[in-house]
């Protein structure tokens, strides 16, 4: 990583609004503050398959991961994907990259597609080894990573560039077991492939058990694509990036039913999607308009198994509501367990109960809350099950056992530990059990710096502890120019999105996804071998599944124990 002081220096014009009046045209990636190096035994143009658990540098030539050729296994219904680069020491202009169906031979074919890899910008690290905390830009290394994937279908690129290009084959249900060569060709240089599908068959993404949980943002979308927030263009333009996340098996909706619940911490300040109304007469009316619509959207999207609502404890202790008498917008502080509090939420929640009652949506919707006191949560657990005992209650958090089954959704941190008989029993009630990460670890994580086997390797912890999935709290909370620059002032580059504008997934996306396939495919696996009293088979996997520990990133790294696990996994 290079220049601290390169933040001052980038050209105002790259870094002004118009950008995210554009997200679906092509863009420039910002200047490169490192030194081109690496060049002098270079000439012209270069095309190699690569490593897709490195990040290249754009100004490097490179020199680690390069092969002439790609072979991998895939089950049907599976997702594949690597990376290939070109390099080259003269510029070049209108670049394609052609892909051709794979074929067996036999009049089968599988389709390939083939993206360009854009470079955004990052930080690093805390000297702690965690990315929390305010942080001056002018603090922290600034480099360019690759991360993005492109939409785009040409390519300039300039000399002593490398460019790396995102190579994904999706294998459908129907395909025949057999072996499929494919080829990328790249002006006059073609470069083989060849990906065996085995007899195994992967279900589609909304029959997938894994519980992933992303928490998603509206208004970064209506900020980027310049549309009113709820309004049909609103709409229109989140379909694509949550169609995408359902694609990816999300199970969450992410809902709020007050004004700002994470006390202004992201660059888009989360709306109510309930408008609260303190009447002339005292009384209080509900208009759940925009919650009804956004739950809908996003239920025929197919995102479908869980409503979570936040937050009935914001970090201000804030409520915002409409006070009629004297037609302006106001507030009140209240304390869970106080007079206040109660006389606030407990006659929305009663009218909460009937409409989710009346829109068939109550045994899916929870109350969801972050890491508060204890005192705090109770109380409110308290309120919320005094209004209806089957009303239900999420949290991400720590592991408190004094609140514990009384939770249907309980995600904790990585590092947190839960008793053994704990999560079984949270098994047999049907509780959901998960685990996040965020801005404190250092590894494993999903920044725009971490290594990209470190998204992969979170589902295969996942399965090793015998949790259902994974939360992270932001799947689109754009910083203001998310496509050229991914750091925040508050957490580490990446921390608030895995997808770009203009329906641009990523290189962390992409692998996360591999990571869920995997945990389906070890969970299918696990069932066909108890099924069929195959007690050797369920100890290979067993085994496969063991170094999957946090302290093991400290002397292996992410990308060694996938690659391992993996290889093991498709010998099945």
């Amino acid at each position: 990583m290079f220049s601290k002081l390169y933040w001052a220096t980038i050209p105002m014009a790259l870094t002004c609004a118009s950008y995210a009046q554009q997200v679906n045209l092509p863009y420039r990636d910002l200047p490169d503050p490192a030194p081109q190096t690496s060049w002098e035994t270079v000439t012209g143009l270069h095309v190699s398959f690569a490593s897709a658990d490195i990040r290249y540098e754009k100004g490097r030539a490179p020199d680690a991961g390069l092969q002439s050729e790609w072979k991998t296994k895939a089950w049907k219904g599976e997702q594949v994907h690597t990376q290939l680069l070109i390099w080259t020491t003269k510029p070049l202009t209108g670049v394609t990259v052609n892909t051709q169906p794979l074929q067996d031979g036999k009049g089968h074919t599988i389709p390939a597609t083939a993206s360009f890899v854009r470079y955004v910008m990052t930080d690093g690290l805390n000297k702690d080894g965690t990315g929390c905390g305010y942080r001056k830009s002018t603090d922290y290394d600034s480099s360019l990573v690759e991360d993005a994937i492109d939409i785009v279908k040409k390519q300039d690129i300039a000399a002593n560039t490398t460019q790396p290009v995102w190579l994904s084959i999706k294998v459908p249900a129907g395909a025949p077991a057999g072996i499929y060569h494919g080829v990328v060709k790249i002006g006059t240089i073609t470069l083989p492939y060849q990906v065996q599908v085995s007899a195994h068959t992967l279900p589609p993404a909304s029959k997938w058990q894994y519980h992933l949980d992303l928490w998603q943002s509206p208004y970064a979308i209506s900020r980027m694509h310049k549309v009113k927030d709820w309004s049909p263009a609103h709409f229109a333009a989140m379909k694509p990036y949550m169609k995408m996340l359902a694609d990816a098996g999300q199970k969450v909706i992410t809902t709020t039913l007050i004004y700002d619940p994470w006390n202004g911490q992201t660059e888009d300040i989360y709306g109510s999607m309930i408008k609260w109304t303190r009447q002339s007469n005292g009384k209080w009316s509900y208009d759940y308009t925009i919650f009804d619509k956004w739950v809908q959207f996003m239920l025929d999207l197919g995102i479908r198994k869980e409503v979570n609502c936040y937050s009935m404890i914001p970090w201000n202790l804030k409520f915002w509501y409409y006070d009629a008498a004297t037609g302006k917008d106001t507030f009140i502080v209240a304390k869970p367990g106080s007079a206040e509090y109660d006389a606030h939420w407990r006659p929305m929640l009663t009218d909460f109960v009937k409409h989710l009652k009346t829109k068939g949506w109550f045994n899916i919707t929870t109350i969801a809350m972050d890491e508060r006191t204890m005192e705090d949560m109770k109380w409110t657990i308290a309120l919320i099950k005094s209004v209806d005992k089957d009303f239900k209650v999420s949290l991400a958090g720590s592991y408190h056992a004094e609140i514990e089954s009384g939770l249907v959704d309980l995600c904790i941190a990585s590092a947190e530990v839960m008793p053994a008989e704990v999560l079984a029993e949270r098994k047999k009630r049907g509780d959901i059990t998960t685990y996040y990460t965020y801005c404190h670890e250092g590894h494993p994580n999903t920044f725009t710096f971490s290594p990209p086997a470190e998204a992969t390797w979170l589902s295969w912890y996942a399965a090793m502890k015998g949790f259902d999935g994974y939360l992270r709290w932001a799947y689109n909370s754009w910083v203001k120019d998310p496509l050229h620059d991914s750091r925040f002032r508050s957490w580490s580059a990446g921390d608030t999105y895995f997808v770009y504008p203009g329906v641009r997934s990523s290189i962390r996306f992409e692998r996360l996804k591999e990571g869920i396939q995997d945990y389906e495919k070890i969970r299918l696996l696990r069932e066909q071998f108890i099924k069929e009293n195959n007690t050797a088979k369920l100890q290979q996997l067993e085994t496969l599944l063991s170094s999957f520990q946090l302290d093991t990133l400290k002397t292996r790294s992410a990308a060694d124990m996938v690659q391992k696990a993996q290889a093991g996994l498709n010998e099945f």
